[in-house]
């Protein structure tokens, strides 16, 4: 894609946050698409809300578990930007009016104390730049309608990115095995999923550590106080206005997050 037709899909999916109504797919319109433009597309939004005043405050990786991929027909991981204004407080009201299409997620966070990067970064690098982990619940969104998406779709879409709860119990990495940490996911009381950190490219760890192989040759670091989200333990669920999600992690203790009710 020429670089105009890079700033015209951009344009169309900023155009979707404002209006709320979620556009084709992009693979339709330029169907000789790349991942390499895809995510060009999404830089290009980014620079956009940079410029608005949000700040990155990490990233998050997507499609990092089978469960996933299959439930969104792709075969890779991507990655996608977490920006301030994506985080919202543990159990307090989320306006519900800012998705289009959203679905939910469980999630350990990792909070970095150090910078990580790659090519060549390891297990024992990531773990060493963890500060502590968090349980989370990702909120994920399309603005691609019906989410018909592809893995060029989704990437330009900023990896789906929606919104961030994060827990309030920090746990060191030390304390916990991250593959074999089980999680329980209910909506509105009633248990919707199971799910166990291993589900996540064999532990949340080795996301990480693809994270920071991917953005190494790009020239990005991986900061410290960034927040990354390796993936998800269990398939995404869509939810809707006045829904109550909680998330329960073994060791990790729980997260919670309310949607509003418009109105």
């Amino acid at each position: 894609m020429d670089t105009n037709a890079v700033s015209d899909v951009a344009a169309q999916l900023l155009g979707a946050y404002e209006t709320g109504k979620p556009v084709p797919p992009i693979i339709e319109g330029n169907p000789a698409a790349t991942v390499g433009d895809a995510y060009r597309i999404q830089q290009e939004q980014v620079r956009t809300w940079l410029a608005n005043g949000e700040v990155v405050k990490g990233h998050k990786v997507g499609l990092s578990s089978a469960a996933m991929q299959e439930q969104m027909g792709v075969d890779q991981p991507d990655y996608g930007h977490l920006l301030s204004g994506m985080f919202h407080l543990e159990a307090q009201p989320i306006p519900s009016a800012k998705f289009l299409q959203p679905r939910i997620e469980p999630e350990i966070a990792f909070v970095l104390g150090r910078p990580l990067s790659g090519p060549g970064a390891t297990v024992a690098d990531a773990a060493r730049a963890v500060e502590f982990v968090l349980p989370a619940l990702e909120i994920v969104d399309s603005r691609i309608q019906d989410w018909r998406i592809s893995i060029v779709d989704t990437i330009a879409d900023n990896a789906s990115s929606g919104g961030v709860v994060l827990g309030s119990k920090p746990t060191p990495l030390s304390a916990v095995d991250l593959r074999l940490t089980g999680c329980t996911l209910h909506q509105n009381g009633a248990l919707v999923a199971t799910g166990a950190g291993g589900a996540v490219l064999g532990s949340p760890l080795n996301s990480l550590v693809w994270l920071a192989n991917t953005l190494g040759p790009l020239g990005i670091s991986l900061e410290p106080g960034h927040v990354i989200l390796p993936g998800s333990m269990t398939r995404a669920f869509p939810v809707s206005p006045g829904d109550t999600v909680v998330a329960t992690m073994a060791e990790l203790g729980s997260v919670a997050a309310i949607f509003d009710t418009p109105g």
